[in-house]
């Protein structure tokens, strides 16, 4: 199913439902924000609904829902001016309603990164999508009376932590719980905008490392192999890994080996990029609730011909274990070295011809199944999609919260040693179909 047949009948501007006070017009981004690139962050929800409610209710449900989240999130109201600041003025978050001519369960049975990209609202992958509106929804109805919401929210004002608050918000509001999650709006004065001489990627950095021709698969580690894989790499630096390390571990020497064999290199130097929260590893510590990109980075590298698990676990703990001592030292409006300068080094590893860099994304441990109940029950399955550049790994927690899901892209030489890999086999699962 490499094309979806979608039919819109609906696209609508929803603004809040009460106006932004006009001393809130002008939404200043912070230096971190300056940092992010102009993409969007995408998220896939998917349900099924077992009451009578039409599709027509179900839209009015969460327009109305959203109206009234926007409020206290008035900056995805607007829309974004420059580099400095967005432009809070009201014009609304972008909402599609879409047929699409197929089951949910033709989804879930072999999900599809190719297919799931086209139940967003944007393109997601575009570089120029990203310089206007902060917010686009859209609601996917199939034939079964399954939905599936595909979200992208800029990267200019928020990180994943960001977009699960307005997630918990939006679907209390929906569900009629009364707790209402309120953002704090903190970010531009824990590191105020600056006229900076280090830009965000531009387009044509972006453009150096995007491959249209690179594969995406998707691995599953269950909650058994997890254990197993756990008690496979303990160290004398690493008692006990925790899963994103050893997930990441494991992908990052499979695809070293991949990459290594189709080089003939047995030395060819690779590296893993990992990003990190900092809101409870900053002076002071930040709220889970505070919006923005409060994002760090560190890079783990790896030169031994023979990468073993424990050891690629080894490099990942020191890694943030530096992160952390370098995060402590100062507060970020002091020194912001500690963010700038992995970025810097990534955006020089990823346009180098001699060694590979792997980024890793992960969204474990935020509670995103619990936090987008919208009165139908939480999602039976969500999912994001990744840009599309060679070498990238996102992974998130599966619905029971033990094992990790995983998106893999890498070029198509490389891809094809690393599906074959016995010992990644031996823990994951490809591309198994989503029960519920």
């Amino acid at each position: 199913m490499a094309t979806l047949e979608i039919c819109i009948i609906g696209i609508d501007s929803i603004r809040p439902s009460s106006s932004t006070p006009i001393q809130l017009k002008t939404f200043n981004l912070s230096l971190l924000d300056q940092l992010a690139p102009a993409t969007y962050i995408p998220v896939l929800l998917f349900y099924t609904t077992s009451d009578l409610t039409t599709a027509a209710g179900r839209t009015l449900q969460l327009k109305k829902s959203l109206s009234e989240t926007l409020t206290r999130f008035y900056p995805f109201a607007g829309r974004i001016k420059d580099n400095f600041s967005i432009n809070c003025n009201d014009d609304g978050a972008g909402f599609t309603e879409a047929q699409v001519s197929c089951f949910l369960s033709d989804i879930l049975k072999a999900p599809d990164h190719e297919v799931l990209k086209q139940l967003l609202p944007i393109n997601c992958e575009s570089f120029i999508e990203g310089r206007g509106c902060v917010l686009h929804v859209q609601a996917n109805y199939f034939k079964c009376g399954g939905i599936g919401l595909g979200i992208c929210l800029s990267h200019k004002i928020a990180d994943a932590a960001t977009l699960s608050t307005f997630l918990r918000s939006w679907a209390n509001t929906a569900s009629g719980i009364s707790e209402k999650v309120c953002p704090i709006f903190n970010a531009a004065s824990m590191t105020p905008p600056r006229d900076i001489s280090m830009t965000p990627p531009t387009l044509e950095n972006l453009n150096k490392i995007r491959d249209d021709k690179s594969v995406t698969k998707r691995y599953v580690f269950n909650g058994s192999k997890m254990t197993a894989l756990k008690a496979k790499a303990p160290s004398l630096s690493v008692k006990q890994a925790t899963k994103v390390e050893i997930v990441a571990a494991l992908i990052w020497k499979c695809a070293m080996k991949a990459s290594r064999t189709n080089f003939g290199s047995s030395s060819r130097l690779s590296a893993l990029y990992q990003n990190v929260n900092i809101r409870n590893r900053t002076v002071p510590p930040l709220p889970n609730d505070s919006v923005g990109n409060f994002v760090g980075s560190f890079i783990a590298t790896a030169e031994d011909t023979e990468a073993e698990l424990h050891g690629l676990v080894s490099e990942l703990r020191k890694g943030i274990e530096e992160f952390c001592k370098k995060a402590n030292r100062l507060p970020l409006s002091e020194d912001i070295s500690v963010i700038c300068e992995p970025q810097m080094e990534a955006m020089r590893m990823l346009t180098s011809d001699d060694m590979d860099l792997y980024a890793c994304t992960s969204w474990c441990r935020f509670p995103l199944y619990e936090a987008a109940d919208f009165g139908w029950g939480k999602p039976v399955w969500m999912s994001s999609c990744i840009p599309p550049a060679k070498n990238m790994v996102f992974l998130m927690d599966t619905k029971g919260g033990d094992g990790i899901e995983s998106w893999v892209r890498l070029s198509q030489e490389d891809m094809k040693l690393f599906e074959c890999d016995q010992e990644l086999l031996a823990y994951a699962s490809l591309n198994p179909s989503i029960t519920y």
